[in-house]
């Protein structure tokens, strides 16, 4: 008897295939198996996993069955039409995007609160019960996110972020997404964490548990951060990409320039500095507002 083939094997064959694929109706039944999967979260591009130096392990095939469904669509009309009220004329909101990726639609049921106002969650991304986006805010494919986090006005979760459970994302808050290379680890924020207004995380960044990054604040993978109660500098390496501690509070500071002209001219550049861990202090001020959700 034949071994079943796994979906795995299944997205990496038409993957491997190129645009041979195209119009494959297994390769679509595969893609549309792995979406479903993504939306219902029991498919994820990345997830904790002990045995990893980061605790993360990068899923690369369900980034390539993402990648597929790209391939695979073709460009569509899928604009929505309204004439709810007789006064006005009609309107249409233009959206034209590969077929394979509309917009997702959500029900009671679901458990995720979209208050309106321009919000939109692409299809192939997971949004857990309790969720809460305010407008305007943006989830891209292959992201997750996790239990009672919100999502502030303007902010992003980039194509296969990763957030965990009652994250705050602040307005504008921006979590970078990654989907080439496919090995290249997701922006991961962990349980429990505030990012503040106009933050961006990206390039792969773990952010852990209950750390707080305050407004402004910008990490990425070439960014060192100085951790003022260790006394140690934090950076990415080859194999790791920067990991901001559990606990940690950042903020958004500077740094002398040592030499050159810039030393001459007494100009700094942006550092981001973690000045505490946190305490009942901070648990104070970022504790949500349970009457808000």
């Amino acid at each position: 008897m034949t071994p079943a083939i796994s979906l795995e094997q299944t997205i990496e064959k038409f993957f491997t295939e190129g645009p041979s694929a195209v119009g494959n109706k297994n390769a679509l039944r595969a893609f549309h198996q792995l979406r479903d999967g993504l939306e219902a979260g029991t498919l994820r591009s990345a997830e904790p996993d002990a045995a990893q130096p980061t605790g993360w392990r990068v899923n690369a095939w369900v980034k390539r069955g993402i990648l597929l469904g790209f391939r695979l669509g073709a460009l569509k009309d899928m604009s929505i039409s309204s004439n709810d009220h007789a006064a006005l004329s009609p309107r249409q909101i233009s959206f034209i995007d590969k077929e394979t990726y509309p917009a997702r639609i959500f029900a009671v049921d679901d458990g995720v609160r979209i208050v309106p106002g321009g919000s939109s969650v692409r299809s192939g991304a997971h949004l857990a019960k309790g969720v809460v986006m305010m407008p305007p805010a943006y989830v891209n494919v292959g992201a997750f996110v996790d239990e009672g986090t919100m999502i502030d006005s303007h902010a992003l979760v980039g194509s296969c972020a990763q957030i965990g459970k009652r994250v705050h994302l602040s307005a504008s808050a921006q979590i970078g997404g990654v989907l080439e290379p496919v090995n290249a680890s997701p922006v991961i924020i962990e349980d429990d964490a505030l990012i503040g207004g106009n933050t961006g995380v990206y390039e792969g960044t773990i952010v852990r548990s209950r750390a707080v990054l305050a407004a402004g604040v910008i990490l990425t993978r070439g960014t060192p951060v100085y951790d003022l109660p260790n006394n140690t500098i934090l950076k990415a390496t080859a194999d790791t990409p920067l990991i901001i501690p559990s606990g940690a509070v950042v903020v958004a500071g500077s740094r002398a320039i040592q030499s050159g002209p810039g030393k001459e001219l007494g100009l700094s550049v942006y550092t981001p500095i973690i000045v505490k861990y946190r305490d009942e202090k901070t648990d104070l001020s970022t504790a949500l507002e349970d009457l808000l959700r």
